[in-house]
Order: C-alpha cells, then sequence, then structure tokens
C-alpha cells in the first residue's frame, strides 16, 4: 500500500474513532427493537400480583399497592437497547410547548383511575422535544434509548427509564 493511501486510511479510522464517543449511542445502533409491555417481565418470571396494602393518598386519591418480588424483576435484555414500544402518557412534566417528561403505562388510566401497574411494567420517558399533547386517551409509539432505571414518583414505582428520540401517534 503507497504511503499515502495508508496515511489517508489511517487519518480517516483515526477520525472515526474520534468521532464515535460524540455520537449518541442509539445512533450507532441498527432499527430500533419493537417490544410490548410482556417483554418487560423477564423470561420465565411469573406475572406480579399485589402482595399487600402499600400507601393510600387520601388527598390526592391514589393508591400505590406493595408488589411481589416478581414487579420488581426488570428484563436486562433491553438495558442500553434502541427499542420502540407503545403506550399512553401519564404527564410528570410539560409547559405551553408540550410534555417533556411522563410516564407510559400499558393501558388506558393507569396509575390515575385505578391502581398503577408493578414497576417492570412503567416506563420513565423523557424527551428534548416536546410531545404537543398530554391527552392521556391517546395511543403513542415511543422510540428511543432503554434503561432500567428505579424511580419513585408521587404516582408510582417505575422500572425503566425511556430517553426519547421519536414519539408519534398510535395508528390503529
Amino acid at each position: 500500500m503507497p504511503a499515502s493511501l495508508r496515511r489517508r486510511t489511517l487519518l480517516a479510522l483515526g477520525a472515526g474513532a474520534l468521532a464515535a464517543p460524540l455520537m449518541p449511542r442509539a445512533a450507532l445502533a441498527a432499527d430500533p427493537l419493537e417490544i410490548t409491555w410482556d417483554d418487560l417481565v423477564p423470561p420465565g418470571t411469573p406475572w406480579p400480583e399485589i402482595a399487600g396494602q402499600g400507601v393510600y393518598d387520601e388527598v390526592n386519591d391514589i393508591w400505590r399497592p406493595e408488589w411481589d418480588e416478581n414487579g420488581l424483576k426488570m428484563n436486562t435484555a433491553y438495558d442500553g437497547k434502541l427499542i420502540r414500544m407503545p403506550g399512553y402518557i401519564i404527564p410528570m412534566v410539560s409547559d405551553s410547548s408540550g410534555v417533556t417528561e411522563f410516564i407510559l403505562v400499558p393501558y388506558v388510566g393507569a396509575c390515575i383511575h385505578v391502581p398503577p401497574p408493578p414497576p417492570n411494567q412503567l416506563v420513565y420517558v423523557t424527551t428534548q422535544e416536546p410531545w404537543g399533547s398530554d391527552d392521556m386517551w391517546t395511543a403513542i409509539w415511543v422510540t428511543g434509548l432503554m434503561e432500567m432505571e428505579a424511580r419513585s414518583t408521587e404516582i408510582a414505582e417505575i422500572g425503566y427509564r425511556l430517553t426519547a428520540q421519536q414519539i408519534e401517534e398510535y395508528q390503529w
């Protein structure tokens, strides 16, 4: 290989190596994995059950039940992966431009009209670009980087975090 070609090849490889850490992790990934709510429960784990009364907030009419150990088990297969999943929003942080943080839930009214699902069935979503609607009745798709991250809110205990790259209305 001629010296000039070798030099250009090394420069290109070096530039790529330097730029890679600056790229978002998800940008390095292929297409997102499309997952369902059942996928968030580790394979072979029985469905969680309510194990105790938990906490009832009379002022806000919110019941946070105590779940058995199966509700606390997370599926590590999706940690650090680019995923796409459907759900409904429970707004947590919003302003006039839209919602920037919300809990993604598997069914309409979860956490509001009925007790919250177990932690391994709740995803805390953050987004740089506000989602223009706080309509809890509209199903959406969220694509982004999934991470296992326990979080406690006034509404529920949450097991996953998703940094959204794209949010779109679910088309039936």
